[in-house]
């Protein structure tokens, strides 16, 4: 079953059981579905779909943020509320060791040796942990791994037989 069908299902339930909240959660996700896919002028693959999903619930955890700076309480609440309706459709987060795992061996597929490899580390890596990581937290752990593999050969550092050109 595919995630818009599961989404349409879900708001089908949500009317039945009268549940206000959920039903207008999951309207929206439908609607974002539905506008993606008259701006793309074709059916959403699974990816693309997934994609609209986890950005509405990026959008959303923004939201919280900027409400909770304001002050706003009521409306942290009604975000957060909308965020753990949407939070199944997405797949299980990557555990901290299960990222590293994989961004280790995009690192290997790609043989970086520098965080100037960072782009192409994270144009393996992102099809694969999509929806299932943050993308700052997935580039923080590939920067930091590439800049441990480059901080023992630093350039021009004796040894390496590296001489600091680029």
């Amino acid at each position: 079953m595919t995630l818009a069908q599961r989404l349409q299902d879900a708001l089908k339930d949500a009317m039945k059981a009268h549940d206000d909240a959920r039903r207008d959660t999951l309207r929206m996700a439908v609607s974002a579905l539905y506008n993606a896919e008259k701006a793309a002028r074709r059916p959403l693959t699974e990816d693309e779909a997934l994609a609209v999903l986890v950005r509405e619930v990026k959008t959303h955890r923004e939201s919280v943020e900027a409400f909770a700076q304001g002050g706003r309480a009521d409306l942290v609440a009604k975000a957060e509320a909308e965020i753990a309706v949407l939070v199944p459709f997405l797949p299980a987060a990557l555990s901290g060791q299960e990222l590293d795992a994989l961004v280790a061996e995009a690192i290997a597929e790609v043989g970086a040796t520098s965080p100037r490899d960072l782009g192409r580390v994270m144009k393996v890596l992102a099809p694969r942990v999509r929806g299932r990581a943050d993308g700052r937290l997935v580039n923080e752990r590939v920067a930091a791994a590439l800049a441990a593999l480059d901080a023992p050969g630093a350039a021009g550092a004796p040894g390496t037989g590296r001489t600091g050109e680029a």
